[in-house]
C-alpha cells in the first residue's frame, strides 16, 4: 500500500483515536510528522509523544489529551493543503483559526511552525492543517 499523503494519515489517525477516546495512538514516523506532533504538544493539544525505533522508519506514540469531562481537547483537525492542491500564503495572509482559539500549522522555509510564529518572523509558507 503506497501512501500519497502522510500528513492526512497522521491527522486522520489522531481524529479517529480522539473520537474513539483512545488514550494513545501509534503513527509511522517521519520528520514532518514528528514536527507536527511536537507543535501539538507545545500548543497543549496532546499530552506527550514518544518515538519508538524499529527496523524501518520508527513509530510515534501520541498520548492524547482529554479534559475533566473526558472530552477530547482537539475538537477539530483539518488538512488544508493537499497533494493535488497546495495552498500557500504570504506572512500577511496567514489565517486565524476559530477566532484565535485554534492554530494553523505551516511548512515554511525555516521549518514547520504555527501561524503565529510564522507571522512574527514575517515568513509565509504552505498551510498544512488547522487544529482547534
Amino acid at each position: 500500500m503506497s501512501m500519497t499523503d502522510p500528513v492526512a494519515d497522521l491527522l486522520t489517525r489522531i481524529r479517529n483515536a480522539n473520537t474513539a477516546k483512545h488514550e494513545w495512538v501509534d503513527i509511522p514516523s517521519s520528520k514532518m510528522k514528528l514536527e507536527i506532533v511536537r507543535i501539538l504538544k507545545e500548543e497543549g493539544f496532546v499530552n506527550d509523544f514518544k518515538l519508538f525505533k524499529d527496523n524501518k522508519q520508527g513509530i510515534v506514540r501520541v498520548n492524547l489529551k482529554f479534559n475533566s469531562e473526558e472530552e477530547p481537547v482537539i475538537s477539530g483537525i483539518k488538512r488544508i493543503s493537499k497533494p493535488g492542491r497546495r495552498i500557500y500564503v504570504g506572512s500577511d495572509k496567514i489565517p486565524q483559526v476559530m477566532g484565535g482559539v485554534g492554530i494553523a500549522i505551516l511548512s515554511t522555509p525555516k521549518g514547520i511552525c504555527t501561524g503565529l510564529k510564522a507571522k512574527k518572523e514575517k515568513i509565509g509558507g504552505e498551510v498544512l492543517c488547522y487544529v482547534w
